[in-house]
């Protein structure tokens, strides 16, 4: 067992534990130091001193001291010492014992009349909440005197367990404050580039924060500046390309149509024909990269619309299995996406005779299954399957056209949602295309 199993999973705990776990290290061994070095000394002195000015008090008593001994011992007690000092003739000790855990100050008090007092003596610290009761046995009756609490029981060591627990707590509010605004830029970022990873606008993003997550701010606004240039210029050049082209090719079906009957004018058309095709794959593979704002949508209810088109109007054998739960709503470009899976079914439709179209949800991701029972595409030529401009007619039905851009615009779709689009195996015998896409 490692010890970043035990460490906290964000950023903000991470930064959290940095300053608590030093500062709690620190309180510990200061209150430690207090407890066994000052606490533990001054306690020794305060029972010394009481003891000794008891010691002091009874010095000269004897055992068995009469009225007129005791009477001065008492006005002595109360002038230097502040002792209420009282005796009982013919009294003795209460011999009961309570069996109860002592407190430290009045193990050391005891320690230390021990060392003082050779008569027998008992100490009470329970019946009075402010008083100590100190009873000495003589042999003509029992001395007692009443001391202070405070005597032995310092009030400095609350003071100081208050003052640390205190400090300590305005320490981590403190603390709290300042971590979260400093980890609410990181956050703000790392929402932004995760929204711009899904295709999704994040135009409230600011620069803020200490001057390095600035500098990681100004690197990514920079970097999304730069690949919705690259992205824009892409779709503006095939999108120009694809519409000049059109000129040409409509004064070539012009010319034609004036011609008068010729053998290869069926030719020629044919090839006009193939080529308005390609044209308009390419306006295709230029319009996935759009401005399509994203909208929340029904995934789940769109694509099996589009599933029940293909079963209607083609007459394929495709069927939809639901997902166990209900799919949530979730925001992505409709027009994009339907664009995706209709590619895909079109394919399906074109190289197999039966489809079967699947969804589930995997913690924050939804998956999309496509199984067909046609003839598949080898492993070493998937990557180029969904490579623009590449055909494989080698490996599916040659009688089938295109530029060889159906399964490129769907990639794009997906990578402009930040999701995955792969392809592998069917339990149907045929080719497996798999989406998923973050919800």
């Amino acid at each position: 067992m490692q010890l970043r199993e035990f460490l906290p999973k964000t950023l903000f705990g991470r930064m959290l534990s940095i300053i608590l776990v030093p500062m709690i290290i620190v309180q510990v061994i200061t209150v430690f130091i207090f407890y066994e070095r000052h606490w533990d000394t001054v306690t020794r002195h305060m029972a010394a001193n009481l003891a000794s000015e008891i010691a002091f008090l009874i010095d000269g008593l004897g055992t068995a001291p009469d009225t007129k001994q005791i009477d001065p011992i008492i006005v002595k007690g109360w002038q230097f010492f502040n002792f209420p000092v009282s005796f009982e003739p013919a009294a003795s000790l209460n011999q009961t014992n309570k069996a109860r855990p002592k407190t430290y100050p009045e193990e050391m008090l005891q320690r230390e009349l021990n060392k003082r007092i050779s008569q027998a003596w008992q100490v009470d610290v329970d019946t009075d909440p402010n008083l100590i009761f100190i009873d000495i046995q003589f042999d003509t009756g029992l001395l007692r005197i009443y001391a202070s609490r405070k005597r032995i029981f310092s009030s400095t060591s609350w003071t100081f367990l208050g003052w640390t627990i205190g400090s300590s707590i305005l320490m981590f509010g403190l603390a709290l404050v300042f971590l979260r605004g400093q980890v609410r830029p990181i956050h703000r970022l790392a929402n932004a580039a995760r929204q711009l990873g899904l295709g999704r606008p994040a135009q409230d993003y600011r620069l803020e924060g200490a001057r390095e997550v600035r500098l990681a701010g100004r690197a990514f606004q920079a970097m999304r500046h730069r690949i919705m240039r690259q992205l824009n210029e892409r779709t503006e050049m095939l999108a120009g390309v694809s519409h000049d082209l059109r000129t040409p090719l409509t004064r070539m079906r012009l010319q034609l149509a004036l011609m008068d009957t010729h053998p290869d004018a069926k030719a020629i058309g044919n090839d006009i024909d193939e080529m308005e095709e390609m044209i308009d794959a390419y306006l295709a593979f230029a319009a996935g990269e759009g401005e399509e704002q994203p909208q929340e949508t029904d995934v789940a209810a769109l694509l099996e619309r589009l599933v029940e088109q293909a079963q209607k109007t083609h007459k394929f054998d495709i069927s939809f299995t639901p997902p166990t739960a209900p799919l949530p709503a979730f925001p992505v470009r409709k027009n994009a996406i339907q664009r995706a899976f209709s590619n895909i079914i079109s394919n399906a439709i074109r190289y197999s005779t039966k489809t079967i179209v699947s969804l589930r949800v995997h913690n924050d991701e939804v998956i999309f299954s496509f199984d067909d029972n046609g003839a598949g595409i080898p492993e070493e030529r998937r990557q180029d399957a969904i490579r623009p401009f590449i055909r494989l007619e080698e490996s599916r039905n040659r009688r089938t056209g295109g530029a060889g851009l159906g399964l490129s615009i769907t990639s794009d779709i997906v990578l402009s949602h930040g999701g995955e689009l792969g392809l592998g195996e069917s339990s149907l015998g045929g080719l497996r295309v798999t989406i998923k896409l973050p919800i």
